[in-house]
């Protein structure tokens, strides 16, 4: 609402001064400018009003309404009410007019009209077209370079835990729960992470990764939450968006969250339950939706009791718990694993070997299955790198193998498991035993344990005690 207070009894700024000041503003702004005073009487109207809508001087010290029937000012008058973007057409000009009373001492004594010409408005319009094209295209851009690349048809394997693992991520993907996905380091934590965030219905956003065990603790929070200009010295002007807005309607996967400080716990407990973050720097909440995916190697549980994890946090994260087999629980994998890795290892990519690419003979493969894989599945991954950099030709040896597996297999080899000096079934049949070995030690010698260990095996309990008896195992 427009108020004019004139003040007649100023002695240094006399008011015919202050008429003649107010008019020459009135003069120098670039909207169409028309008064009427409270018997709708026109009494001023700028040079841009006639720009405008091609009214002329004549219209002053003339009633409104007659000169112009279809006037809404003079509505004003009685009313009082302002009047926001009203289209106004004439024969050859569109413009847009707002429309106030103008009040002085609680009485009404006219009322103002401001007119825009719809080419400026258009203009306007365009401009504010272009940067929202150019913000949706900086997003899309910003989408595709955090997209996940990794689906469920990835995964590779047919053991029975790691198939059940895969069940359960593929009936939770579509929903925004939080997931807890466990798991030593090298199992393909990130890759189930990815999988699940392509199978959701926020595959087309982005999927941002980060190792909270990369990040110092003290720049942690900065990269998470962002910043608000002068948050801190050396603050990027105007401040810096966080990982987390970057991940708006989108997926966030938080990998090795157990080594998080525990005060930053605090404020991603407070990201899950309200779904709101703060810059550093500012006092002001910002609105997200982010599906949050946490992973870690250790075991939370006993972090909570040591007072290194928030228990509050822990059972916010873990509504939806997953927990990734190590690769020596599921050696029969180890076979299509490796034939996937030879398929598309950069060596057989970049030498243009394929369709024929590398191969890989039973018995390094009988090797492979022998060996307790500490780095998992990534460690596999490299072992291949190595070996198909060492192999004279396309067919992968033992002596292709890097130094570390082979000399941790010297055991094996000297206690006759190697498969250097065994057919491929008597190799095949010491690999047996030491994984039924291995796992029996895992879970323990009574018969419960037993049970369970023949479950993972997947094989009965009877067919388990046969091939103990067979192997002539003890326990």
């Amino acid at each position: 609402m427009f108020k004019v207070l004139l003040k007649n009894n100023t002695t240094d700024f006399p008011f015919e001064s202050q008429i003649e000041w107010w008019k020459a503003i009135v003069y120098s702004i670039n909207d169409g400018v028309l008064v009427i005073d409270h018997e709708g009487i026109v009494r001023f109207i700028n040079p841009e009003y006639t720009q405008i809508t091609g009214v002329t001087q004549d219209i002053i010290g003339k009633p409104l309404k007659e000169y112009r029937p279809g006037a809404k000012l003079t509505e004003t008058l009685i009313d009082q009410k302002c009047r926001v973007g009203v289209y106004r057409k004439t024969e050859d000009r569109e413009y847009m007019v707002d429309m106030a009373p103008i009040i002085v001492n609680k009485q009404i004594i006219g009322a103002v009209s401001v007119c825009k010409s719809l080419t400026e408005v258009h203009k306007l319009s365009q401009e504010l077209k272009k940067k929202g094209e150019k913000l949706e295209q900086l997003e899309k851009r910003m989408n595709s370079l955090y997209q996940a690349q990794y689906t469920f048809k990835d995964i590779i394997g047919k053991n029975r835990g790691l198939k059940e693992v895969v069940y359960v991520a593929e009936k939770v993907s579509e929903s925004d729960l939080p997931i807890l996905v466990t798991g030593e380091s090298g199992t393909g934590k990130e890759l189930f992470a990815q999988a699940i965030h392509n199978k959701s219905n926020r595959y087309s956003r982005a999927f941002i990764p980060v190792n909270c065990a990369a990040i110092p603790s003290s720049l942690l929070e900065s990269e998470l939450f962002g910043y608000g200009e002068g948050a801190f010295t050396n603050a990027k002007k105007g401040g810096k968006i966080g990982l987390f807005e970057m991940a708006n309607n989108g997926t966030i996967f938080l990998d090795e969250i157990g080594d998080m400080s525990y005060d930053l716990q605090a404020k991603l407990l407070r990201v899950l339950q309200e779904k709101k973050i703060r810059r550093i720097g500012e006092t002001s909440e910002r609105n997200i939706d982010v599906r949050i995916i946490a992973a870690t190697h250790r075991d939370l549980e006993q972090l909570v009791k040591k007072n290194r994890f928030r228990e509050d946090l822990f059972y916010r994260l873990n509504v939806i718990s997953l927990h990734i087999p190590p690769l020596r629980d599921r050696k029969e994998d180890i076979p299509d694993i490796v034939q996937f890795l030879l398929k598309t290892t950069e060596i057989n990519l970049l030498q243009n070997k394929l369709p024929a690419g590398y191969s890989i003979e039973k018995q390094t493969m009988n090797f492979l299955q022998m060996y307790e894989w500490p780095g998992n599945v990534r460690e596999l991954k490299n072992v291949m790198d190595y070996a198909t950099c060492m192999a004279e030709g396309t067919v992968i040896k033992i002596d292709h193998l890097p130094e570390i597996i082979t000399k941790k297999n010297v055991p094996l080899i000297e206690s006759g498991g190697s498969p250097l000096n065994k057919t491929l079934q008597e190799a095949m049949e010491a690999a047996e035993r030491n994984f039924i070995q291995d796992t029996i030690k895992r879970f323990g010698h009574d018969i419960e344990e037993k049970k369970k260990a023949a479950n993972v095996l997947g094989i009965s309990l009877a067919t388990l005690y046969n091939k103990l008896k067979r192997h002539q195992l003890n326990f």
